[in-house]
């Protein structure tokens, strides 16, 4: 897949996640019925299949050209300043949870204090808190681990240029690198998705994708005004 070929799959992915997070918000909140809960849970998996499908298509773009995902032409320069190697930092997902779970939990307040139960992302149990600490560990130590393997290929850049024989093998552990990163960005939303209940799981790939969409809006205003100028 080329990068034009990417970037225009990108725009159309986007597209088609606005319209999944419209369903997503559409449906009812709290499920009042095994049927409701079985349709979040059908859209909570459609979402899924869909972030799986972007990195698929992504990792056949890295294979082609991993210099050019590393730098993301798809993305606004407001994206690119926030990325950590061609996309959003893992970590972030738990930052998202735990600012949902406190909006939430400040505007349920006095129903959570007379023991009504909101079901959302704000009513959190004590098990789930203590997984999402967990996992965000796991996550940070995984983080690194890759941080430190881009490291050490920047450090060798110069032996790219002096030894062209071993340029192959360089740009195989870059693919590698970029790889490992989507795929431990798919591996932590599917497991905090998974750590929560469906109506939680709704919130949380709503609030996910506003994240995004909220931040390329505002690269993209930037990038007119200053091309304007």
């Amino acid at each position: 897949m080329s990068n034009f070929t990417f970037t225009h799959f990108y725009e159309t992915w986007l597209e088609q996640l606005h319209k999944l997070v419209n369903q997503l918000s559409s449906a009812p909140r709290p499920p009042s019925s095994p049927d409701q809960e079985h349709h979040l849970v059908q859209l909570v998996h459609k979402v899924m299949c869909h972030y799986a499908e972007y990195y698929k298509l992504k990792a056949q773009a890295t294979e082609r050209d991993a210099v050019s995902v590393l730098t993301a032409p798809w993305a606004s320069s407001l994206e690119r300043s926030l990325h950590w190697i061609a996309g959003w930092r893992p970590t972030t997902a738990f930052h998202l949870v735990y600012t949902e779970s406190s909006i939430r939990f400040e505007s349920h307040i006095v129903d959570i204090l007379r023991g009504i139960r909101t079901g959302d992302l704000g009513d959190l149990s004590s098990s789930q808190f203590r997984r999402v600490s967990e996992l965000q560990c796991e996550t940070v130590k995984e983080e690194n681990a890759i941080t430190e393997e881009l490291s050490e290929w920047q450090d060798g850049a110069s032996e790219v240029i002096g030894e062209c024989g071993d340029f192959e093998k360089k740009m195989g552990r870059l693919i590698s690198v970029i790889k490992r990163a989507d795929n431990l960005r798919l591996k932590t939303v599917r497991k905090v998705v998974e750590l929560l209940t469906p109506q939680q799981a709704v919130e949380f790939l709503i609030g996910a994708a506003e994240l995004q969409f909220g931040i390329r809006g505002w690269g993209i205003n930037h990038d007119r005004q200053r091309t304007n100028f």
